[in-house]
């Protein structure tokens, strides 16, 4: 019988480049924030995969991008401050990119200092030639002795085995950190969290989603009267100005509603049990750098 292997498994990449998409898929639970915005992931996320003879953890980082905020400052420092404790890196990029663009070469610089094994990932290689993939390999080869490079687009099913064999591979015998029944060591108030925040992402205008913070300020388990179990959760969505404000709750309310829903929708797929969701949007200015809310975003 083969050795059991464990390790912690870092995702790197710039913003928007599929990173959360991948992670969800490889883990095989909803676990991460997914949104075609940038800057979706604010933290460290922890996802677990357990195998016949593995356990991989991953961290799924906040993708690398310009710091304007003291938030922005702490999710890049989260990103790049867990290199040393790692076992091994998957490095997310584009297959559209031309070139080593700066944001990925600042990624490679770092995982250059880490010294780390680190596994490439080409996403959405679908979007492209075969000419032209073949030669960002090339330039990528060149700059970093990579375990591995395999091109996917995250979406597919069929790369979840191809990725988790060759991390699997890269492992070294170790033992199981989580309980083999846990997908994550996020709580559900983190999980309910992510996913309202998801669906404001995806049903609000650019310029309002990432001045977003949610709240989970209640979480009671109770009984209906059918005596069924039931999640009573009131959230609330702080953003940065009014008039944001009027845009998260719409007009007559159908935006928070639709939000609401949605998100409970997907809650009660993901936890197993009924939610009853109560949504609040409150304006909290400047609250990106604000030290009393940005640090919980730190890497504990």
């Amino acid at each position: 019988m083969a050795e059991f292997k464990s390790g912690f498994v870092a995702m790197l990449g710039r913003t928007n480049v599929g990173k959360s998409t991948l992670l969800n898929l490889l883990v095989g639970e909803k676990i991460a924030a997914t949104a075609n915005k940038v800057q979706t992931t604010r933290t460290a996320i922890r996802g677990i995969v357990n195998r016949e003879n593995s356990q991989i953890i991953f961290i799924d980082t906040p993708g690398i991008h310009k710091p304007k905020t003291k938030l922005s400052e702490i999710m890049i420092e989260t990103s790049f401050g867990i290199l040393n404790d790692i076992d091994l890196i998957l490095f997310v990029i584009e297959a559209t990119s031309e070139d080593i663009g700066r944001g990925d070469m600042k990624i490679l610089e770092k995982i250059k200092e880490a010294n780390k094994k680190t596994i490439l990932i080409i996403n959405k290689i679908d979007l492209v030639k075969k000419e032209k993939l073949l030669n960002l390999i090339d330039l990528y080869q060149k700059q970093y002795n990579f375990e591995a490079v395999i091109p996917v687009s995250s979406i597919k099913e069929k790369y979840r085995d191809i990725i988790l064999d060759e991390i699997e591979k890269n492992l070294e015998v170790g033992p199981a950190y989580y309980d083999t029944e846990e997908y994550t060591d996020q709580t559900l108030r983190q999980l309910a969290e992510e996913t309202i925040r998801e669906k404001a992402l995806m049903y609000l205008q650019d310029e309002v989603p990432h001045g977003i913070l949610v709240e989970v300020e209640k979480m009671k388990l109770n009984k209906t009267q059918k005596n069924e179990k039931i999640y009573n959760i009131e959230a609330v969505i702080y953003c940065l100005r009014e008039a944001h404000k009027g845009i998260i709750i719409g007009k007559k309310g159908e935006m928070l509603k639709k939000i609401g829903q949605a998100a409970r929708i997907d809650m009660e797929r993901n936890f197993g049990i009924k939610i009853n969701l109560k949504t609040w949007v409150k304006v909290k200015k400047d609250w990106q750098d604000d030290n009393s809310v940005v640090n919980k975003f730190k890497l504990t």
